[in-house]
């Protein structure tokens, strides 16, 4: 009997001290994959021996926003709302090592650490998107693929990076963490960057030297051949089922902007396939089927993707085509035998973004004409417009308006008054960086001061998640502590990535949840189901509103709680 009390004398000491151990905070540092069933896929072709490398430290799952001291009770703030639907992007390129890398082969560690610097900046920058060039010439920044690994990465061309990792599960991985949507950029037409390209043995140069074409010292794909349009899809779709991406993106390069006396020597191939067309409209068509085949093979394997293009801002000048804009410059239709607008029209695309390279004092291409005209004629797809930032501070006597302070944020603040325009994309990360004439301190404290989430696409996803449950609040030394359960599946499987902390002040708040200025927190995974806010005055009344997104960024029923 002695034996079996001390027995259970000591089991009931452990029981108390495993509870006195407090449970950890869930925090996700990770979006959780939507559970959908995914194709096998063939065995990559680079088969790298994986090791072992440093882990950055992950990104706060919490990200804060600024909180305006006005709006309560029945006073209003003095200015309009900001948009709290605004897709804030920028390009980054990796082609000759523009954007990142910084240099052929450089280390890893550098590497990554120039990618958390960049991602660190942009989420503090307000941006919620990164769209990055992940094939730039035939060749890959991702482990995954038939390609060989890119010259731009580690300096020779399908030589993988020491020690090895995936960029793009790390790119991703990142970009989540800061709540920033990942879009994979491919370029389609180069097989080549030019002749002084490393090659490597696996390159499609050597397996397929048929389906390429010469120009301009480049190596081109030759979209008029079938098997060439079906194997450009099969690396899409690769990419699709392989990694967690959130949208797919083409630039400009479908076929090559002229040069002086360079032919695209297509002549055998339009003669086996024209079907009767004149050979632009032929070149056009093969174009068509590329979007159209590409858009299939994403919505085949992972429909909640987005699909974007960004091509060269004009589609056709008026002095060709009455229905083109009132512009005097290259025409994407003719020049590159992308017609951009039908693409939009039939909703072949989720959406486009024109380069509007242009200031508001081109006199050939007034940023603001050409803008006007997407707005007009982009219908449902959604238009963004891309911004030349390398050209701010470069001016010239052609298009002096660069050289003006005013010309970047004017750009801003007039796709604000265009309800067609929801959002704008910026060319490129270096330039971002090096910050011309202040322009990422003007998005910083005006223009993108406030959160702002993607703009829903419900062609892809139109129901939203439910909310959390269970709401909680508690005033702690801290400040006002909220916790909450995680939301349910909604009917479409899908549950919330993310949730969304309002905070309204005074006796008789009005939820205005359409106003980003009231939301005081992002925070970002499923498991995140906890706040402090850290400003609140001990001596105001609260009322606080969380809701759940979805992956599309669908939000919600709000639950509500007061704290006085």
């Amino acid at each position: 009997m002695r034996s079996l009390a001390l027995l259970t004398l000591l089991l009931g000491i452990l029981v108390w001290i495993s509870c006195r151990q407090a449970k950890p905070v869930p925090v996700a540092t990770r979006r959780p994959s939507v559970r959908v069933p995914q194709p096998t896929s063939r065995p990559p072709a680079q088969q790298p021996v994986p090791a072992k490398t440093t882990t950055p430290k992950p990104a706060t799952a919490v990200i804060t926003n600024p909180v305006d001291t006005l709006g309560y009770d029945e006073v209003t703030f003095p200015t309009p709302a900001p948009p709290k639907r605004e897709f804030r992007a920028v390009w980054i390129a990796t082609v000759d090592n523009i954007d990142w890398p910084s240099k052929k082969g450089l280390p890893v560690a550098d590497q990554q650490r120039e990618l958390v610097e960049m991602f660190d900046m942009y989420q503090q920058l307000g941006l919620n998107a990164v769209i990055v060039q992940v094939r730039s010439a035939a060749d890959a920044f991702y482990a995954k693929s038939s390609e060989p690994w890119s010259e731009w990465l580690t300096g020779q061309q399908g030589l993988a990076p020491t020690p090895f990792y995936d960029p793009m599960e790390f790119m991703i991985e990142q970009a989540h963490q800061r709540g920033l949507e990942f879009h994979a950029w491919f370029n389609l037409d180069r097989a080549a960057f030019s002749k002084y390209s490393s090659i490597a043995p696996s390159n499609i140069m050597h397996r397929k030297p048929e389906w390429l074409l010469s120009y301009g010292g480049k190596k081109l794909f030759n979209l008029g051949i079938p098997a060439v349009r079906t194997y450009i899809a099969g690396i899409v779709a690769n990419v699709v089922r392989e990694y967690d991406v959130d949208g797919i993106h083409f630039d400009d390069y479908f076929y090559p902007y002229a040069e002086p006396g360079q032919v695209i020597r297509d002549d055998a191939t339009y003669q086996a396939y024209n079907n009767g067309q004149t050979k632009a409209d032929w070149r056009r068509d093969n174009v068509n089927k590329l979007i159209v085949e590409l858009r299939d093979s994403i919505r085949e394997n992972k429909p909640w993707i987005k699909f974007g293009v960004s091509p060269f801002g004009i589609w056709k000048n008026q002095a060709s085509d009455p229905e083109g804009s009132a512009t005097n410059g290259g025409q994407a239709y003719y020049d590159q035998y992308a017609d951009t607008r039908k693409w939009v029209r039939e909703g072949l695309i989720d959406y486009i973004v024109p380069q509007v390279y242009f200031s508001s004092e081109f006199g050939r291409v007034p940023y603001k004409t050409l803008v006007d005209w997407w707005c007009r004629n982009t219908g449902k797809v959604h238009l963004y417009i891309g911004h030349g930032a390398y050209r701010v501070g470069r001016g010239s006597e052609r298009d002096p308006g660069w050289w003006r302070a005013t010309e970047f944020p004017n750009q801003f603040r007039y796709n604000r008054q265009q309800k067609a325009v929801q959002g704008s994309v910026m060319f490129s990360a270096k330039n971002l960086k090096l910050n011309p004439l202040a322009i990422r301190d003007s998005l910083q404290t005006n223009f993108y001061r406030h959160l702002a989430l993607v703009p829903p696409m419900p062609w892809l996803d139109s129901i939203p998640p439910l909310p959390p449950r269970d709401l909680k609040a508690a005033i702690t030394p801290e400040g006002v502590e909220l916790f909450w359960d995680q939301s349910p599946e909604a009917s479409d499987g899908d549950g919330a990535e993310a949730y969304l902390v309002y905070r309204f002040e005074g006796r008789r708040p009005r939820l205005r949840l359409d106003d980003p200025r009231y939301i005081v927190a992002h925070c970002i995974g499923e498991g995140t189901t906890r706040f402090v806010d850290k400003t609140a005055d001990p001596k105001k009344k609260y009322l606080y509103a969380i809701t759940a997104l979805d992956r599309l960024r669908n939000e919600s029923r709000e639950m509500v709680i007061k704290v006085h």
